[in-house]
């Protein structure tokens, strides 16, 4: 069944990754089906070295906060703070403590060393300040939106002053309230001073984009797009929390939903940037409506990826990652009925790339299984989702080298 696509199995190296796309994208989207293992943050660490050397990248994303991301891309393109520092306080989601991140940040800090700033490489990340257990305040976004704008403009342009944001934003530990993810009566998002909030955040925003070429001429184009990425965040949150205090069936999939938003968002001004390899979960990459069932009750939004590619077409191409074993966490050989089955008999054990549509194809009518997962960690492939991915990543065995 799969001799007719063994010609277009490679390893896994920029230019065959290269060759199976269209054209040359602005985001190269890599998913993987589980977090944190190390043998797929070194085949993303060499795929994006290739990237960098070979096709002229300069910039990686990954599914970690967009501001504490901030600290990391000061790292590796200036050198502030230690590589210990940015790794403790650079990452969410505890993503800095894998050494796969780590070497990534300790590699792209030594290619920077000595380059002019214009081919230095950058690293972003891309999730809101969101977790799993709730959001963080606007406060961080919001005051260094307000702080950009004030030290630019005339004072009578200003909605507010940095006193009136100050009292409207109250305690802190008033929007981190963790009970606020599963009660909505513990959420702050709807009081009033949460709607007021959302309107200045808003008109701050708006403020920045009718001033925009003054701005960049009174600070910089970085700067500048740093102040776009605090009013996207300020106001993603804000819209966040609002919709944490929905007391309706839709919430969580309202709040899945603009998560993936947020997201979108950021992604889509890395790729007005330059071209850019994007690293996170298969299910926010994919091009196809997201599910997953919470609470028994099933959920459906569009992911990242699929709003991304809403806008930028060709100019966004994915690869997705399915495993063979993950044998640490209890996934065993894949039954041989599904695609990770057939792939796991056919293909040796390195790492290889697949040209996904040539592989649908080839399967023709048949209708593989969809694999089930004994651990909640592992998201097997959808092989509804193969035909609309360019490539298929496939690694037989992953096997555990040492996780934190």
């Amino acid at each position: 069944m799969l001799t007719d696509i063994q010609d277009t199995v490679h390893p896994v190296e920029a230019a065959a990754v290269m060759r199976l796309l269209p054209t040359r994208p602005r985001l190269l989207a890599l998913g993987e089906p589980t977090h944190g293992e190390d043998a797929l943050l070194g085949l993303r660490n060499d795929l994006f070295r290739q990237l960098v050397e070979q096709e002229g990248y300069r910039t990686i994303a990954i599914e970690s906060d967009c501001l504490t991301g901030l600290a990391v891309d000061d790292h590796v393109t200036s050198g502030t703070g230690t590589l210990d520092e940015v790794m403790e306080h650079g990452f969410s989601h505890g993503w800095g403590a894998y050494p796969g991140n780590r070497e990534l940040v300790r590699w792209m800090r030594g290619f920077n060393d000595g380059r002019p700033a214009a081919d230095r490489l950058r690293f972003a990340g891309f999730d809101g300040p969101l977790e799993i257990t709730g959001a963080a305040g606007p406060r961080q976004a919001l005051t260094a939106l307000h702080g950009y704008l004030r030290a630019r403009v005339d004072a009578d342009l200003l909605p507010c002053t940095a006193d009136t944001l100050d009292r409207l934003l109250g305690a802190d530990d008033r929007w981190t309230e963790p009970d606020a993810m599963t009660d909505p009566a513990r959420s702050v998002g709807r009081s009033a001073e949460a709607g007021r909030l959302r309107l200045l955040a808003d008109d701050l925003a708006a403020l920045l984009d009718t001033q925009t070429p003054h701005l960049i001429e009174a600070s910089s184009r970085e700067d500048w797009d740093r102040a776009r990425l605090y009013a996207r965040t300020a106001t993603g949150l804000l819209r966040y929390h609002h919709a944490m205090a929905d007391t309706s069936p839709l919430r969580m999939a309202r709040l899945v939903a603009l998560r993936d938003q947020m997201m979108a968002r950021n992604l889509l001004a890395l790729a007005a940037r330059g071209p850019a390899l994007v690293h996170a979960h298969n299910g926010h990459l994919q091009r196809d409506e997201s599910t997953m069932r919470m609470s028994g009750a099933p959920l459906r939004w569009w992911s990242a990826g699929a709003i991304v590619h809403a806008h930028l077409g060709e100019r966004y191409a994915f690869l997705a990652t399915a495993l063979g074993t993950l044998r640490h966490q209890g996934v065993d050989t894949p039954p041989a009925d599904t695609v990770e089955g057939l792939l796991y008999t056919a293909l040796p054990h390195d790492p290889r790339v697949i040209d996904a549509p040539g592989l649908a194809a080839a399967l023709g009518d048949a209708r593989p299984a969809h694999r089930a997962s004994p651990w909640f960690g592992y998201a097997p492939l959808d092989p509804a989702h193969l035909a609309d991915c360019d490539g298929l990543v496939f690694v037989r065995d992953v096997v555990r080298t040492g996780r934190p």
